[in-house]
């Protein structure tokens, strides 16, 4: 048999272990959280130029309001690990994604700067303890049932928002207001986490571990290094989610639909390395494979960087998405496995730090871009992922 017609049947690892993800029960209800969480954000994040535009801010004003999110995800992280710790990750899951269904509603609504920095400041908070508290839902399965299910979560996470920035794409094409579309997809969140609160309810609680407290956990030189490249990669994440369209659109000079495409094409790269990553990260390690990515993206940005045209963005767009692809997965389930530090606590200090870079990333972009343009935003996300690359080394 080919290598071709190999690839392509149901005998390959790869295959077999996503019909064992989406087989089995607690699996697929984890992975659709994850899903419906990124399709949800993605959507928002692809109107901003909209709000932007409808707002009257420019790049700086921007990247000031957008520290809102990170300073609402500050706050919650330090309280996720005794949260989760007290009713459980999945009742924890259930909850905070039904109130970050609801606070999606507030940003895009918002009629005035204030106001939009308040609704971006509670969509931190409910995005902060929902992604813990996912996370953590799918370390218990891998407990549990002795499968590998963190990437493949993560390839649904990578997913969602490709379908979100794709639909907000159509949605743009059929003139449907962007609040209505908010509004159709906070709806769709809602159900979703209703349809699978059972299956949820079913997981195992996972080992027992140290009781989790409130705060964070005391960082080890293991634990730095994993902040560092993890807030490196996920910068460069956060690029692609808040300035991707901007990009296209403003230096590219892509058109509004194309544009909205740019984080549909990140994301798409992103969901086919993290669907691969359950079968290839215990044979390859974490360590070459997180490496690797770091000059994929860094190559993908200069790409973008040196020829700002609409395709070549797009394609240095997906090579970001592809290099930065494996990061989340692997050190988000290295940072529950750290020696004497409960597993919701670790995740939720390397979340809390290291999603500071996705979230803190952008409004730092913007006031480069305010001052100097946006091309040499990109160009400092691409000196970054090189940083993960040396960091990744001694982890």
């Amino acid at each position: 048999m080919s290598a071709s017609a190999l690839l392509l049947t149901w005998k390959n690892p790869v295959f077999r272990n996503l019909f064992t993800f989406f087989a089995h029960p607690q699996s697929r209800a984890v992975g659709l959280v994850f899903a419906v969480d990124s399709l949800l954000f993605g959507s928002w994040v692809s109107h901003i130029p909209w709000v932007k535009e409808k707002l009257h801010l420019n790049d700086g004003q921007l990247g000031l309001v957008l520290f809102a999110m990170p300073a609402g995800l500050f706050l919650m992280n330090p309280m996720t690990g005794f949260l989760i710790g007290r009713y459980g990750a999945s009742k924890v899951t259930i909850w905070s994604g039904f109130a970050f269904a609801l606070a999606a509603l507030l940003p895009i609504n918002a009629p005035s700067v204030s106001l939009l920095a308040a609704g971006l400041f509670v969509l931190g908070m409910t995005g902060a303890l929902l992604n813990v508290a996912m996370n953590t839902c799918a370390t218990e399965v891998e407990q549990a049932f002795g499968q590998h299910i963190m990437s493949s979560c993560h390839g649904m996470w990578s997913l969602g928002g490709m379908l979100g920035a794709a639909g907000t794409g159509l949605a743009i094409w059929m003139g449907m207001h962007p609040s209505v579309h908010m509004l159709l997809i906070s709806v769709l969140l809602l159900l979703i986490v209703s349809w699978v609160r059972a299956d949820l309810s079913a997981i195992p609680k996972g080992e027992k571990a140290p009781a989790a407290k409130f705060g964070l956990a005391k960082p080890t030189p293991a634990l730095i290094l994993m902040i560092i490249t993890g807030l490196c990669i996920a910068m460069g994440e956060g690029l692609a989610f808040d300035w991707s369209a901007i990009y296209l659109k403003e230096t590219a000079h892509a058109s509004p639909e194309v544009a909205a495409l740019g984080f549909a094409g990140f994301a798409g790269a992103m969901t086919l390395g993290r669907f691969v990553g359950d079968t290839i990260i215990p044979r390859w390690g974490g360590r070459l494979l997180l490496r690797i990515g770091a000059v994929i993206a860094a190559a993908g940005l200069l790409l973008a960087y040196y020829i700002p045209t609409p395709s070549a963005a797009l394609t240095g767009f997906m090579m970001l998405g592809l290099g930065c692809s494996l990061g989340a997965p692997i050190l988000y389930a290295a940072s529950m496995r750290l020696p004497g530090i409960p597993p919701a606590t670790g995740l939720a200090t390397y979340a809390t730090l290291s999603f500071m870079g996705f979230l803190a990333g952008p409004p730092l972009i913007g006031f480069v871009a305010q001052g100097y343009g946006l091309s040499y935003g990109l160009l400092g996300i691409a000196v970054l992922q090189m940083l993960a690359f040396f960091t990744t080394k001694k982890i």
